[in-house]
This record gives structure tokens, sequence and C-alpha cells, in this order.
């Protein structure tokens, strides 16, 4: 049956619905990048509130910024906004159709249309999904001014071709119009990713209105969060699978049975009271955080990245393969507890064991290839600030130093079973000419300062890396893994 506000009495008696009405919903978020992220986790918090009775004045508009984005906006304008979620328990699937999106922005060059909307004043949350790469950070960790898209933006304010150039415009229409300011709430994984969105959103306003970027700055709140839940990409089995539950669904989302929410509690114009539903308001969202980035995020690396060189599709698989689980474990519990601190209710060593569970769940098929995408912002943003610190620290790195020979291994673009690896990362053809001259001269990798900065430079770091690549290379990864384990 095709999902629609007129066929969801008629779905099957087991499928949970929203008990709310949709006509008594009105929008109060703005949320841009609609993938199965936001709508398996932030949406699933807020349509859970609503099915208390509350908060039916912020139901969420979705937004995109990118031509791509027209199409998810019309897969999901002609199911009414609403999204089957799909729980990949291993004691047995079940399903759930939320409804707090109520609308989809219309997509255009000049988000002009997304630029209106959010400058009315009901829009009291902007909050966006944009992978971790999307902020215009530099290597150093400060606004990236220089990018041709900022540039841009910079230049035609009225016309932005970012979202941060069209929040940027919103924002000094509201201010125009009285309306005050609205929130800016990242759902990134990010460290300190309010901090990150509130640096790039002022650095942006600067370049072309520094009183605006200053009214922003003291007005405009930008909350640090972390969010966790694991939410594979949609392809042809997951079409298939949502319909054997009786749905018709052109963009139903798949998910663990597990989410968290951790949220600093800064709004300046208000919020919904997910903790109602789960989340946790904190004002240390960076313990939580810092737990889940370097615990979970850089075990993805760790695992995704090997898995990928000896063909492994999925996640579940490669934490079946024992080299790859025990190198996780040995990485983990000797290389990134000591830079863990615990938090309310958590230790360290539990949560390695909680994530090894998560990536262990043989119904989650989230692919290698997805988790291994984007490494250029995926080690520089979650392994290389644990490699940092262990080196300050004297602490061991081999196993990190191996993870990152495995992916240099990775980007030369070819399996060991001689399969090609295609592009895979914004910078694959520079990832790719770099691992090539690598396999020669190892040190050529991480001079790539756009990437490693001055940790390339350590000579501790660079003799460690040195050895596993030519390991790698010699022997093989199987063979180098053994021979970490075994050290």
């Amino acid at each position: 049956m095709k999902l629609s506000l007129e066929t969801l009495d008629a779905l099957p008696e087991d499928i949970r619905k929203p008990s709310y009405d949709r006509s008594a919903l009105s929008a109060g978020i703005v949320h841009i990048g609609l993938g199965n992220f936001h709508r398996g986790h932030q949406a699933w918090y807020l349509h859970r509130l609503m099915d208390q009775g509350e908060a039916f004045d912020w139901a969420i508009l979705g937004a995109g910024v990118r031509p791509g984005d027209a199409a998810q906006r019309e897969r999901l304008l002609a199911q009414d906004c609403l999204t089957t979620l799909i729980e990949l328990d291993p004691s047995g699937k079940s399903a759930e159709v939320t409804g707090s999106m109520i609308g989809f922005i219309p997509v255009a060059e000049d988000n002009a249309p997304l630029i209106a909307h959010m400058a009315e004043p009901a829009i009291r949350i902007v909050a966006m999904t944009v992978t971790e790469g999307g902020y215009y950070v530099s290597t150093d960790g400060t606004f990236d001014a220089d990018h041709a898209d900022i540039q841009h933006d910079a230049a035609h304010p009225d016309a932005p071709k970012t979202a941060f150039g069209a929040i940027v415009a919103a924002l000094k229409l509201r201010r125009e119009s009285g309306a005050g300011p609205f929130t800016c709430q990242s759902c990134d994984n990010l460290q300190g990713n309010g901090d990150i969105l509130r640096q790039t959103i002022v650095g942006l306003a600067a370049m072309s209105d520094p009183d605006l970027a200053q009214w922003i700055d003291e007005h405009a709140t930008f909350p640090n969060s972390m969010v966790d839940c694991i939410v594979p990409a949609t392809g042809p089995s997951e079409l298939a699978l949502v319909r054997t539950f009786g749905i018709e669904d052109a963009a139903p989302v798949t998910h663990e049975n597990f989410r968290q929410w951790v949220i600093e509690d800064t709004f300046c114009a208000g919020r919904p009271d997910w903790d109602k539903v789960g989340a946790t308001f904190t004002d240390d969202v960076h313990a939580f955080e810092a737990m889940k980035l370097r615990l979970l995020n850089a075990g993805h690396q760790i695992i995704a990245t090997p898995g990928e060189l000896l063909s492994v599709d999925t996640i579940a698989g490669t934490m079946a393969h024992p080299l790859i689980r025990d190198m996780f474990r040995k990485i983990e519990i000797d290389e990134i507890v000591p830079h863990v601190a615990a938090v309310p209710g958590m230790t360290p060593l539990d949560y390695v064991d909680l994530v090894d569970r998560r990536f262990s769940n043989p119904e989650i098929h989230d692919t290698t290839r997805r988790v291994a995408f984007d490494g250029s912002s995926r080690h520089t943003g979650f392994l290389h600030p644990i490699l940092r610190d262990a080196l300050a620290a004297g602490t061991p790195i081999e196993g990190l130093a191996l993870v990152e020979a495995l992916w240099a291994r990775m980007c030369e673009g070819t399996r060991e079973d001689g399969s090609e690896i295609s592009a895979n990362d914004p910078f694959w053809e520079t990832l790719t000419a770099k691992a090539k001259a690598a396999k020669e001269t190892p040190k050529t990798w991480i001079e790539q300062d756009q990437f490693y900065g001055a940790l390339g430079q350590n000579a501790q770091f660079a003799a460690s890396f040195e050895r596993w690549l030519r390991v790698v290379w010699d022997q093989g990864t199987e063979a180098a893994i053994r021979s970490y384990l075994e050290a």
C-alpha cells in the first residue's frame, strides 16, 4: 500500500502510526539535509513527543541546497512527508511511520525559498545534517574564508549557494523585521559542532556585513550536541524490506535499536522538550561527544578501512572477521580509551563493549563503503586528534599508525583481490595520486598538510606509519594486522 495520509489508517495493525492529527501541526523547525540520519534520529524524537500530545507547533520543514535534494523532495512530498522507520533488532524487525515533518521547501539555486521560510517568525530552530566535512573548516580548525563557495556567498549575500549563506541572509531579514534570531543547531558528528557552526555562520556574515555578524554572535545560539544512531543508506534491499511490511515507501529508513542525543540547553527562541522522549540536556556535551567520536566514529574507520581492502561488504561482516575485530578491540582499549573520560552511567571500557555489540548486529546491513566514505574528513576529524593526544602523552600509537597506513593503501584504488575501489572521497584523485607515490616513498602520504598538518612532521608517527605501510604493501592487510596483534 502506497504510504500517504490517506492510507495511514489502512496500514497493518502491527505498524506503529502517528496518534496525532497532522492537520493540527505547524512548522517551528527548518531542517537542512533530509537524509536518512535526520529522519531516523531527530525527526523520530519529535514524532514521539507529538505522540504524547506535545510540540504541535514544532513540526519540521525539510530543506536542501544541492540539486540532488530536489529528487528527495519529490519522493517525500509524494507520500505526504511520512517516513517508514524499520528497527533492525537482532530479536526481530519492527516498523513505525513518523509524521513530524510536514513539508519540504522548494530547492532553488539562489536559495530564495529557503531564505524566505527561515525568515518567518514561526521558525525558531534551523537545524542541519550536512556531513562532517561540510562546514568550511581549514586544517588548523579555523574558518576557511578562501573557499570558492564562501567567496561566492560573501560577494552575493542575497543569492547564496550554501546553507550557511542562506542562514545568514535569513537572519539579516529577521533582524530587519524585528522577528529576532533563531537557534542554529548542528546535528553532525563534529566535536563542538555548535561552536563550529557558529564559527562558519559568524565568519561568513563578517565578510559582507560585520554589524550583522556581531548581532548574530550576540543574539543567536548554537548549541553543541552529540548524536548517535547507526542508519544505513537506503538501497534495493531496504526498498524490498519495507514492502514486506505491506508498505510502499520510496524513502524508507532502517536503523539499529539504539539512539542517543545529548544537547546543550542553549536555545534563544525556545525548543521542544525532547528530554521527555529520551534526549539528554546537559551543560557538558563535550564528555559525551568525545566518548562517542573517539570510540564509535574512530572505531568505524578502524574496521571499515581493512574491510574495504579485504572485500568485506558490511560493517557486521568486518566484526565477524576475527583479525579485524581483534584489531578494533586492541586499538580501542590500548590506544584510545586512555584519552576518553567517563560520563554519567558509562565508562570508556563499557562503551567499547556497547560499540562492539552495535557494530556486530547482523541485521544492520551498513556497507563498508558507506562508512569508509570521505576518509579525508573522517580520519582528520576522528583519528588524528587521538594520535596527537597520544603522541603528547607518550601512549601507544602503533595501531593508529597502522590504520593510517591501511587508509593510504585503500586510497590507491584497488582491493587485495584486484577489484577496483571506485571514487570514495571528495579528494579521491589527489588521494589516489599520493597513495600510488607513497607505495615507494611512504612519507609522501603524510606530507599532505591539508589532512595531516604538523602530525606529518612528527618523527615517531612518521616512522611507525612508514613501517606499517611497507608491511601492508609487502605482506598484505591480514599479515600486517596479525603482526600488530602479536606485538
